[in-house]
């Protein structure tokens, strides 16, 4: 184990750079690149679609579109019990492996008010309410149950059962482009057709674990097991990693770390160019790891959880970024305005621009190419 390779942290970079598809635009279907990054993180609805158009050559909103409203990908309460963008076979797949994380993640806000709640009875009763096929809102289905737990108020009761004891999906058209919908919640197997793929029996080696283990470093390894953890908020996949060891293998990282990976997933030269891209508010190429230091410095380390859109420049976050529009303006007078967190030189300057400019006329349906570089910082 003492001599596992070391992988610095540009090296770490690069291999994160080409496993989230940022290192080279991909070819490949909207649903694939959802699939093969475990989903987009999503409680931003209109977010995703910058996340795809900087990671797929030809994107276009109107494919992301079709996959929701033809029910291929579905919005949910999955990861750290943060909504996000997920194939349909995912959450099938993987929503019985984060029940007991979700109702404790919930619970982590609400225990107080939530003591004297029995949280399968609160399942039943919320399934009994839906079983008449109809989407509701939270506090429609908290309100349709708060009878018979008065106490709680129907913000716990709401969280605890869109977020916590049922598996739920928020319906289009939440999450379609340039629209503006609240959110309306269906059961899954409500929405799919089909239930929750049940746990295999418990014989301690998790192959459900196993397979989000597999898939995780296919997207974000090389990686450290609380890299796994801080991404999925399951507690480390203990099981799943004991049993997977055999075909994995391993480095480090300058902290004495151990990675993990996939044999075959590709690490790059670390010299290899990186471009520019924008990335989405709460990103998972950087929310997706515990030690985030291999994209963005500590010092910026609040950026990733407070919403803000960000630029990599040589493969770090350098910049942050927003669109300005003009009150009352339409999509033609929207400028993409940049502000840069350090010095950039002439040449980044000129490539932040041209990125800019394409990302302008994506938002606007190329209706605006309107960019403004502030002055370095």
């Amino acid at each position: 184990m003492s001599r596992s390779p070391v992988l610095d942290g540009r090296a770490l970079n690069r291999a994160t750079l080409a496993r989230q598809l940022l290192l080279d635009r991909a070819d490949l279907p909207a649903l694939d690149a959802v699939t093969h990054l475990c989903g987009l993180q999503a409680q931003e609805p209109q977010e995703p679609f910058t996340g795809l158009w900087s990671r797929l050559r030809g994107f276009r909103p109107g494919t992301l579109d079709g996959l929701l409203t033809g029910r291929r990908v579905v919005r949910t309460h999955l990861m750290r019990r943060t909504v996000h963008l997920v194939a349909a076979d995912d959450v099938l797949a993987w929503r019985g492996r984060h029940n007991a994380m979700l109702r404790q993640r919930v619970l982590g806000v609400y225990r107080r008010e939530l003591a004297g709640v029995d949280l399968d009875e609160l399942a039943a009763a919320g399934r009994a309410v839906l079983a008449d096929g109809e989407p509701r809102s939270m506090a429609e289905l908290a309100r349709a149950v708060a009878d018979r737990w008065p106490e709680p108020g129907t913000r716990p009761l709401g969280e605890m059962l869109v977020a916590g004891v049922l598996p739920m999906v928020q319906l289009p058209p939440r999450g379609v482009w340039r629209t503006k919908a609240g959110v309306r919640n269906a059961l899954v197997s409500s929405w799919l057709g089909r239930e929750v793929d049940p746990l295999p029996p418990d014989d301690g080696s998790d192959p459900v674990g196993q397979e989000l283990v597999r898939r995780y470093l296919a997207a974000y390894g090389p990686a450290a097991t609380a890299d796994v953890r801080a991404w999925s908020g399951l507690a480390g996949l203990p099981g799943a990693v004991a049993a997977l060891r055999g075909e994995l293998v391993t480095f480090r990282d300058e902290r004495g770390r151990e990675l993990l990976d996939l044999p075959d997933a590709p690490r790059p030269d670390p010299e290899t160019p990186a471009p520019v891209r924008f990335l989405p508010a709460f990103d998972n190429a950087i929310l997706g790891y515990d030690d985030r230091t291999r994209i963005i410095d500590d010092a910026d380390r609040g950026l990733s959880v407070a919403g803000v859109r960000v630029v990599l420049v040589d493969g770090r976050v350098s910049a942050t970024w927003d669109v300005e529009a003009e009150t009352g303006a339409d999509a033609r007078r929207n400028t993409v305005a940049v502000t840069p967190l350090r010095p950039l030189s002439r040449a980044e300057r000129t490539a932040v621009g041209e990125e800019a400019r394409e990302l302008a006329g994506f938002l606007s349906d190329g209706e605006s190419h309107r960019v403004r570089v502030d002055p370095s910082a």
